[in-house]
């Protein structure tokens, strides 16, 4: 690792977040750089690791030594944020009540993307603030699967539908690769792959065919399956998987 690095870059080495929430950090004023608090004018300072002190919110920041890398199968009704305000239970809490074969949670982690609080399945986790930035980006074409129940049969034409693009909310053209998996009595189980992760997509695709989702899970990631966990269960990556990742993103 360099010992020097651009402000942005620094804060997500300490894994506070990803270089883009950072430069929001320095632009809302929480950032300091030897005692100075920094302003959105200073984003391209360059901070020496060895030397200089960084702090956010007076908080010393230091870039972790070991990373941590975690695969939870979040469960329905858990938010994906480290707190919240309305005092739902949030994945940070479902992870620091039992470590099951992982070492206890002792660094402070960041979901890489979010699921829906009703959505449940594959959410990856950590305080590597680069990866996350590079998993996070749309650039990168990261492959995200799916696999929804809708109430009623899903047709090859959907399929098609979805495949040319339906108009988001936000404006964009959501796409995937949807396939009927099975008939669920009068539904379907319906798997969709996509590169993309606009809020709420998957259900706002399923809908663009006429179709209320009424459960959803995420079954894979970037390759990464929960195979093996139960809901609310989790574990730290192998070094075969994070290696994987790193090189999705290179």
């Amino acid at each position: 690792m360099s010992n020097q690095s651009r402000i942005n870059k620094f804060i997500a080495l300490c894994g506070v977040c990803s270089r883009r929430a950072a430069e929001k950090l320095v632009a809302e004023g929480k950032i300091t750089l030897n005692g100075r608090l920094l302003t959105g004018d200073d984003l391209s300072t360059i901070v020496t690791h060895d030397t200089d002190i960084v702090t956010l919110n007076g908080q010393r920041l230091t870039p972790a030594t070991e990373k941590r890398y975690i695969l939870l199968n979040k469960p329905r009704l858990c938010v994906t944020t480290v707190t919240d305000p309305h005092n739902r239970t949030t994945v940070i809490e479902i992870l620091r009540r039992k470590a099951y074969s992982s070492p206890p949670l002792t660094t402070r982690i960041y979901p890489i993307g979010r699921l829906d609080f009703d959505t449940e399945g594959v959410l990856l986790l950590t305080d590597d603030g680069d990866l996350t930035h590079r998993l996070a980006h749309p650039r990168y074409e990261v492959k995200k699967v799916y696999q929804a129940l809708i109430d009623g049969i899903f047709t090859p034409a959907d399929g098609a539908r979805i495949a040319e693009g339906v108009e988001l909310e936000d404006g964009h053209i959501g796409k995937a690769q949807a396939k009927l998996l099975r008939k669920d009595g009068s539904g379907s189980i319906v798997e969709l792959s996509l590169h993309e992760g606009h809020k709420h997509e998957v259900k706002q695709l399923l809908a663009g065919c006429g179709y209320q989702t009424l459960s959803l899970s995420r079954v894979e990631f970037a390759g990464i399956t929960c195979e093996g966990l139960k809901p609310s269960e989790w574990r730290d990556l192998t070094t075969a998987e994070v290696k994987s990742l790193r090189k999705l993103v290179l």
